[in-house]
């Protein structure tokens, strides 16, 4: 997979690029992530890239020009771009499940008061993480590829994916490691006992108990 991310605040995916499981799947050839600041895009001699919104109010837009000029570089035949924007969709596992299957992705970040509106006839999805503001689409772009390039083929072991959170719809299970007892709080005696249906068992229930007490909205209608 390739990704391509337009920002105009380039440095701050130095540190992300470069540590664990993300510099990882780069280094081993299972993603290519390119970073591209907008500002070299544009045709003004300031590097302008936003000015003021018509009808007035507050803040600065980004122009329509370089952003064109950027996906129109950018673009191959099979590539999918992206808006972050906090008015666009939710962002989901399944929607993870779903990007980590493409061959390219252009994954566009606003900043100001966001974008001229006529670029989202050149975009083919636009993602939120959440329903709160940032100060730009830096941070959500990071959030949304390490979900993206961890579910590539080879980039964590398939096992490590197989009950994690939102599979099923349900939260993960808890874990625990040694020592047994810590500070009065002991690892249930179930993973100890070598029993690995009842493991499953207990696991399973702990799934519905977080998830109910937690995200009860994503048992829909799950049986218990």
């Amino acid at each position: 997979m390739k990704i391509d991310v337009l920002t105009l605040f380039p440095n701050m995916y130095d540190n992300f690029l470069t540590e664990s499981i993300i510099k990882r799947a780069i280094t081993s050839g299972k993603v290519e992530v390119n970073i591209h600041n907008i500002r070299d895009y544009t045709v003004y001699n300031n590097n302008q890239v936003d000015d003021y919104p018509y009808g007035g109010g507050s803040g600065m837009v980004l122009m329509c020009d370089p952003i064109f000029r950027a996906i129109d570089s950018l673009k191959e035949e099979d590539t999918k771009v992206i808006m972050m924007t906090p008015s666009g969709q939710v962002f989901k596992e399944k929607t993870a499940i779903d990007l980590s299957k493409e061959k390219h992705l252009i994954i566009l970040c606003g900043h100001y008061e966001g974008f001229d509106e006529r670029i989202k006839s050149i975009t083919d999805l636009s993602l939120s993480i959440g329903d709160y503001v940032l100060t730009g689409g830096e941070l959500p772009s990071m959030v949304v590829m390490d979900s993206i390039i961890r579910l590539i083929d080879g980039v964590i072991t398939a096992g490590s994916l197989d009950s994690e959170s939102f599979n099923d719809n349900l939260l993960d299970y808890p874990n625990y490691t040694k020592p047994y007892e810590y500070r009065g709080m002991k690892v249930p005696d179930v993973l100890l006992s070598g029993h690995h249906e009842n493991i499953e068992k207990y696991r399973m229930e702990e799934r519905f108990r977080i998830t109910k007490e937690n995200r009860p909205d994503l048992l829909g209608g799950k049986n218990e």
